[in-house]
């Protein structure tokens, strides 16, 4: 579902243009687009691995996630900051209170995969972190998915025209939460109780989604944008 989710959300806005030769962002989105739909394959693969007991195999591709997370970091913070710097350049000052959206994702994501390294000895653990570390990354490909579900004629597509304010980012990024609320009713059915792994999981991310809202809005935050500018030269 997962898997799903992120090539669905990017087909109108990434995959079909790709395909027809009509994209026009720099280089930096390809390369982007590349490792993070790259993310969500890997799973699948290193789920099946793991379920079909070839552990030594999954512990040998898992080296090539942790390359792949590391990549996926500075690709997402580059692309961030170049969002960050056309927005303000096209007279988006709201851009510099969305900015925290991404990143909080993509710390979010960083997060909860060391945390499931960390937890590598305890398999129940580890795979439910990596489960959620993966739906972190899925509210960017649902908002696109709600664009063109609900949006009114005229409104520009996500990443294009003014971003949307952090508090309208709270809908596609419950959406996502809500899978790691099937995978709870997963294990509620099979074990009897919530696995304690999705449990604070979750928390974390709520807690994460619904704090940027008044942290974007702060001082601080409006000085941090602007410190990021200056890594982009």
């Amino acid at each position: 579902m997962c898997a799903l989710v992120a090539v669905v959300g990017f087909i109108p806005t990434y995959w079909a243009p790709v395909a027809s030769g009509s994209f026009g962002g720099p280089p930096l989105l390809h390369l982007h687009g590349v490792l993070f739909s790259t993310w969500p394959l890997l799973f699948i693969v290193q789920a099946r691995l793991a379920a079909s007991g070839r552990l030594d195999r999954h512990r040998a591709l898992g080296y090539v996630g942790i390359s792949l997370v590391t990549a996926m970091l500075f690709a997402g913070v580059a692309v961030a900051i170049d969002g960050l710097r056309t927005n303000l350049a096209a007279g988006f000052e709201s851009a510099r209170a969305f900015t925290i959206v991404p990143l909080s994702i993509l710390l979010s994501f960083v997060g909860l995969v060391v945390a499931a390294i960390a937890n590598v000895g305890r398999p129940e653990v580890h795979m439910r972190l990596m489960t959620a570390a993966t739906v972190t990354l899925l509210p960017p490909a649902i908002a696109r998915i709600l664009f063109f579900l609900i949006a009114p004629e005229g409104v520009a597509a996500p990443g294009q025209g003014e971003p949307p304010t952090v508090a309208f980012a709270l809908l596609p990024s419950f959406l996502a939460n809500g899978l790691i609320a099937v995978a709870l009713a997963r294990d509620w059915r099979r074990l009897g109780r919530p696995h304690p792994a999705y449990l604070w999981s979750a928390a974390c991310l709520v807690a994460v989604q619904i704090g940027r809202i008044p942290a974007s809005r702060t001082v601080m935050w409006h000085g941090f944008t602007s410190w990021l500018l200056t890594l982009a030269g």
